[in-house]
């Protein structure tokens, strides 16, 4: 099976600077880059049929506009057309179990939209066997988000709380890819017995600190030897996981957070630290599923 990076496309901003994205992502790894379209409607495709009367015309013109695009921005990127007659979200995590890593556009939500909109994007996310990428389109207030290649490189959220290979071995291959730095960052709440009148017990604090660095250090161990080349900052802060993430990740090019396989019944599929960074984060996000 041919390795490709999938983007999925609507016509939307945010799915035009998926594309956008991945087609770079794709021409760095020298992957084909796949261009998907999903709708129930779609047709078996006819022959010689004029185009006022063609049900799939705008479905065609959507990835036809796409691609014409990004071949032109990347003349020798191998890129493929797959228009499917599916539901989109079962369409995508069809792709996504079959691609080195899927591409979608996120539409930055306010919090309260974020609580009662479903989004496409977030629930394969959520759900995917593979990589799942989500880029959000630039707002005229906010200015272009940061590119793959500015200063800040890419950044990983750690949480040390069980096997986190999979998680790293993505994030130091994007960085070696790339040839920007990783910056490594955990974050751990200052436990309730830590707060005395003054502020906070700074023995505490220190012996919270130096055993997280501890067990930070051995899990980066084999990842430095593997990527010698890559130059690594490690980082661990003391405030919230979530509010770590998101402050680590201003001017990063890219944000790697991971998202469990396996989460109790009742628990969401996306952990409070992958929803922090989806909706807050300017960069582009990757969720990385492990064990």
């Amino acid at each position: 099976m041919e390795s490709v990076v999938t983007v999925g496309l609507d016509g939307s901003p945010e799915s035009l600077a998926a594309a956008r994205w991945a087609a770079d992502e794709a021409e760095r790894r020298g992957l084909t880059l796949s261009l998907l379209h999903a709708w129930p409607l779609l047709v078996p495709e006819p022959t010689r049929i004029p185009a006022e009367i063609d049900q799939n015309y705008w479905a065609k013109r959507i990835v036809h506009n796409a691609r014409a695009e990004l071949q032109a921005r990347h003349p020798s990127l191998s890129i493929v057309d797959n228009l499917v007659a599916d539901d989109a979200q079962a369409a995508l995590l069809q792709a996504a179990s079959e691609s080195e890593m899927t591409v979608l556009g996120s539409r930055r939500l306010e919090p309260v939209e974020s609580y009662f909109l479903g989004d496409i994007s977030m629930s394969v996310a959520a759900r995917a066997e593979r990589p799942v990428v989500l880029v959000r389109a630039a707002t005229r207030e906010e200015g272009p988000p940061p590119t793959p290649d500015t200063a800040g490189g890419v950044v990983v959220a750690v949480k040390l709380h069980g096997p986190c290979d999979d998680l790293l071995e993505f994030s130091f291959a994007a960085a070696a890819a790339r040839g920007v730095p990783l910056r490594v960052v955990h974050g751990r709440s200052v436990p309730l017995h830590a707060h005395v009148p003054w502020g906070v017990d700074h023995d505490v604090t220190e012996e919270i600190t130096q055993d997280a660095q501890k067990h930070l250090s051995q899990a980066l161990r084999p990842w430095r030897e593997k990527f010698p080349g890559v130059g690594v900052a490690d980082r661990i802060r003391l405030e919230s996981p979530a509010q770590a993430v998101v402050r680590a990740a201003e001017g990063a090019g890219l944000l790697v957070v991971g998202r469990r396989k396996q989460r109790p019944a009742l628990a969401p599929r996306l952990g409070p630290v992958a929803h922090a960074a989806i909706h807050h984060a300017r960069c582009p996000v990757a969720v990385v599923p492990h064990e």
